[in-house]
């Protein structure tokens, strides 16, 4: 088993961080001083790769095996964790299999958990939220989720909440978090937050993952330079795609991305992303596979989307940005075309946001930034938009005529 396996690195055995473990005993004396009374609300903040899905089921697991025995502090409660992400749901279930206190129907999608706790007029006492800020700001017919935020009827529905919360993930109108929504809940229930800051996911120095935010801000900066860190620029997809398949081959765990700027429906058949002499098919939904997308062998072969590979990790993230991206050389920034950007879902039900063609753009940066910090060891781009390509490659021949002069200068 890879040590990069999801199901190893989530696993409530792996070892946590002080900060970590700080925030688990933290979490589970909350809990216990909100199990009577007041209900609590606990929120967790912290950006890609900061181990928030860890500590979270982490504390699942020790709340689950106390609520398991008899005379402890959670005796005979009802807990429950929820991911509104199949692949994560999918996940999580796999992990449980091994771990003696948890059992496949403690996780749940929430409009699963809601509409089941409604319909036999039953309360929870602990839910635990992964990925909060995929949940539902709007009723959802398709989905089946009716009423009009799903955080809403959670906190109608337990006793205690507790939340992972990013919101530079939010990927769709329909559920549309910011800071001031969520605040809105704070009175609710007796709330806390806690920030989560250590970087576990990409080994990259801090120059690196500088250069990665300020990307996803539509600014590009000299390429950084990292021994440990695997950071590329190509002009040709297909070759981007060759190097990849060589790190998987030597590591595991790498695939190729894309931006959603290429069409593909749910409707059983095959669409391929063509770019120069590349052509390979977008990520086929088998939701009936055991494993998820990430960790399937067969993967290699395909295009992996933002909905695909959020929440998980990969050694190497070869990402193909879309049409949807270019460059302004006069105001030297990245452009964001929404009218390129081939999820439509994503825009659907608009009512009640401001600035629709505002909050449009920062769905679209919103999903880069998760697309761009999926790799641990490296990651590889390719622009699709000629005058980005162009900008991109300055970038990097700056990083090596920086190189080159730095080794001129110390001979």
């Amino acid at each position: 088993m890879s040590l990069n396996q999801a199901t190893t690195k989530l696993s409530p055995d792996h070892a946590l961080s002080p900060q970590q473990q700080t925030l688990k005993e933290k979490i589970l004396a909350f809990c216990a001083r909100h199990r009577y009374g007041e209900k609590g609300f606990f929120i967790i903040e912290g950006t890609a790769g900061t181990g928030k899905s860890l500590v979270l089921n982490n504390i699942f697991r020790e709340i689950q095996k106390s609520a398991r025995l008899k005379n402890t502090e959670f005796s005979g409660t009802k807990n429950y964790l929820v991911v509104n992400h199949p692949e994560m749901l999918k996940l999580y279930r796999n992990i449980s299999e091994n771990i003696p206190e948890l059992r496949k129907s403690d996780y749940e999608r929430p409009t699963t958990l809601i509409n089941r706790l409604d319909k036999n007029a039953q309360k929870a006492d602990i839910v635990l939220i992964d990925e909060a800020h995929l949940l539902l700001t709007r009723p959802d017919r398709y989905n089946k989720f009716e009423q009009n935020n799903q955080l809403e009827e959670i906190l109608r529905l337990a006793q205690v909440v507790i939340i992972v919360y990013d919101t530079h993930q939010v990927l769709k109108f329909k559920s549309h978090w910011n800071s001031e929504l969520l605040a809105q809940f704070h009175n609710r229930a007796d709330t806390e937050i806690f920030h989560l800051d250590g970087q576990f996911r990409m080994q990259a120095n801090k120059a690196v993952r500088d250069w990665i935010a300020a990307f996803c801000r539509q600014k590009i900066l000299p390429l950084p330079h990292d021994p440990h860190f695997d950071l590329r620029i190509f002009d040709d997809a297909q070759e981007m795609y060759e190097q990849l398949k060589s790190r998987n081959a030597q590591d595991g765990l790498s695939r190729i991305l894309a931006t959603y700027d290429y069409p593909y429906r749910l409707d059983g058949h095959d669409y391929f992303i063509h770019e120069g002499r590349f052509r390979l098919r977008w990520d086929r939904a088998q939701p009936q596979a055991r494993l998820p997308w990430a960790e399937r062998p067969d993967t290699i072969d395909e295009v992996g989307s933002v909905y695909t590979i959020q929440g998980f990790d990969l050694n190497y993230a070869a990402i193909i940005l879309g049409p949807s991206l270019g460059y302004d050389t006069k105001a030297d920034k990245i452009t964001v075309d929404p009218t390129r950007y081939e999820d439509g879902a994503a825009f659907a039900g608009r009512d009640g946001i401001a600035d629709a063609e505002h909050a449009k753009q920062t769905i679209m940066l919103n999903a880069l930034n998760v697309l761009m910090t999926r790799g641990m060891k490296g990651l590889y781009l390719y622009a699709s938009n000629p005058a980005l390509r162009e900008h991109i490659a300055e970038a990097a021949a700056s990083r090596s005529n920086v190189r080159e002069n730095k080794y001129v200068s110390t001979n």
